[in-house]
């Protein structure tokens, strides 16, 4: 249950609206049960008026109090009944409020945490945290939170009632509540113990789906559909033995609450009746005491049920907060905002990957002037995209230090490092949205002119080789790509990255492995764009290919992670080292196709 005090700072924002909903769920309370003393003496009034008829007695006197009996019973039920529509209003609005708000928290809290984070959970878990847990958290802020107050409400009045009328009886029929009161305290463990079961199977399942229909293409290629479809089933049965041994404590609820409470209405007909026949009470308190026990009925039914939500909450809320709780290990510093000129020092970096393990750099060094370029070749694995993820900060060093117009760049602010940064990662990824809307995507500026904005994309079509493409396609820049680009190749995927960077024209722009999806006349007309795009800017463009990276002023050879080679294009031809090796290899590869 401490889980769910992080919801606290919600419910003060809404109190107003909670305060007026508690309030109002006390007054249908209130009328709901102080109207029920008036249904006993209608009862009495209507036995006063047989009883009078049946010795030829006027029974004005009597008509007119069951009259005035009924019709002030219907009247504060009526108004009892207002006053829970208020109730639903207020209460269950605000859930929704809350709802709304945590749902944008934990969404905006996702894109503070760092890739690394992103590497230890799938996306399956975090789908079903934003959605199937915060919901089962709604449940608790509404519905849970509403039937509790009503509940306390209806059996404080009650029982005053109760007590006030006959203390004998009313100690008779509240004599099985012990007995449900410890019910509810075991059965309610078991319900938090086995709904967190059943929310980490459900993440699973989540997981399990989003990764088949994500690589369903894959997947039909190696015709892997039956066994993927087997071990689907295998979790969704656990998934459902769960959820049943869950549904089997919550059908303890009910049968346990209605054997009580029948318990107290056989009590009701024995003792009182037994008084009615001695003469010592009148039909009317058997009739009253029948009501007042059918509105403790719906409360101590209803415990069960709200035990089970706040329960389940609870498991969510805490699942919710592990995320929540979880802190960014890459964080802003600094808030100032500042203009990137572009040099860029790499001073004794050593990198390993905190989950891996893995150590991807080695003691690299090397400088690059603004407006300079490098490019950097490699092997597979040998620390390329690492060095422009670090320039990037989505990782921090593990030794040496980056510097960045000479300052480092862990003392420069996140969004002001990265919005002048200009980024087509080597794993391209494309919105589920309009080609034109994809290109633009790094447009973040407000304002900006639609027509002028349009145009900006074309130009950046044309420098990226993609342009005659798009206008192939019947809808042309209108064209929906699909999840994640499903719809287009890899070489039209990686060239609209290229026009998306290029569109954004920053003062560092960085190219990994952006080119290894097109054939090479492609590769030329695109490096001939990028050229132009270089000048005034820094430019890092990690290859494979040594075509792509000639024209750049320095290059920088890497190997497991360590730099073997530095230097021009010619200077290091001239070496014949590695560098050399490979461009002999390549340029053997052309001249054989």
């Amino acid at each position: 249950m401490k889980s769910l005090l992080y919801l606290n700072k919600y419910l003060f924002k809404y109190r107003i609206r909670l305060v007026a909903g508690l309030l109002f769920v006390i007054l249908y309370a209130w009328f709901s049960v102080y109207s029920i003393p008036y249904a006993g003496e209608g009862v009495d009034s209507a036995s006063s008026i047989i009883a009078k008829l049946n010795h030829n007695q006027p029974v004005d006197v009597g008509l007119r109090n069951l009259r005035n009996n009924v019709l002030i019973f219907l009247g504060m039920n009526l108004i009892a009944g207002v006053f829970l529509f208020l109730t639903r209003q207020t209460i269950i609005v605000t859930s929704r409020l809350i709802e709304f708000d945590l749902k944008n928290e934990v969404f905006e809290h996702y894109q503070k945490l760092d890739t690394a984070f992103y590497r230890r959970n799938n996306t399956g878990d975090l789908m079903n945290r934003i959605s199937e847990d915060v919901s089962r958290v709604r449940m608790y802020l509404g519905p849970a939170i509403m039937y509790t107050t009503n509940t306390i409400s209806l059996v404080t009045f009650t029982l005053i009632v109760m007590f006030q009328t006959n203390i004998k009886l009313t100690l008779w029929v509240l004599s099985p509540m012990p007995l449900l009161y410890i019910s509810i305290y075991y059965i309610s463990s078991l319900i938090n113990e086995k709904s967190t079961n059943v929310q980490r199977q459900l993440s699973i399942l989540f997981s399990k789906a989003q990764e088949t229909f994500s690589g369903i293409r894959v997947i039909k290629s190696y015709r892997l559909e039956k066994m993927l479809s087997d071990e689907f089933d295998k979790e969704s049965e656990v998934y459902k033995e769960r959820n049943m041994n869950l549904a089997k404590v919550d059908s303890l609820f009910q049968p346990a609450m209605m054997v009580l409470v029948g318990l107290s209405t056989v009590i009701i007909l024995y003792v009182g009746g037994r008084d009615v026949i001695k003469g010592t009470l009148v039909l009317g308190y058997i009739v009253t005491y029948m009501l007042y026990v059918s509105k403790l009925t719906m409360p101590i039914a209803s415990l069960g049920w709200i035990t089970s939500l706040t329960q389940r909450a609870a498991a969510s809320q805490t699942r919710i907060n592990e995320f929540l709780n979880t802190k960014p290990t890459i964080a802003s510093t600094s808030k100032e905002e500042v203009v990137i000129s572009g040099d860029i020092e790499f001073d004794h970096v050593t990198f390993v990957y905190p989950d891996s393990g893995i150590r991807a750099l080695d003691d690299v060094s090397f400088t690059i002037n603004r407006e300079k370029s490098l490019g950097i070749v490699g092997k597979t694995g040998s620390g390329k995209s690492t060095i422009t993820q670090l320039i990037c900060r989505m990782y921090d060093t593990t030794e040496g230090s980056i510097k960045i117009d000479g300052k480092d760049v862990k003392n420069l602010p996140l969004s002001s490092l990265r919005r002048q940064i200009g980024y087509v990662p080597q794993e391209v990824f494309l919105f589920s949205d309009t080609i034109a809307n994809n290109v633009s995507f790094s447009v973040t500026e407000k304002g900006v002119d639609r027509d002028r904005l349009r145009e900006r994309v074309v130009k950046a079509s044309k420098d990226a080789a993609i342009y005659d493409n798009i206008m192939e396609f019947k809808e042309g820049f209108e064209t929906m790509v699909g999840e994640r680009g499903i719809t287009l190749s890899g070489g039209q995927k990686q060239r609209i990255s290229i026009a998306r960077a290029m569109l954004k024209a920053p003062n560092i722009i960085m190219f990994d492995e952006c080119l290894s999806a097109v054939d090479t006349n492609t590769e030329q007309e695109i490096l001939l764009n990028i050229h132009r795009l270089m000048l005034g800017r820094t430019t890092i463009i990690v290859s494979h290919r040594i075509s792509s990276v000639k024209m750049c002023d320095n290059i920088l050879v890497l190997d497991k992670g360590r730099v073997t080679e530095y230097g021009t294009h010619e200077q290091l031809i001239a070496q014949k080292g590695h560098y050399y090796e490979m461009h002999e290899m390549q340029l053997t590869e052309e001249i054989t196709n």
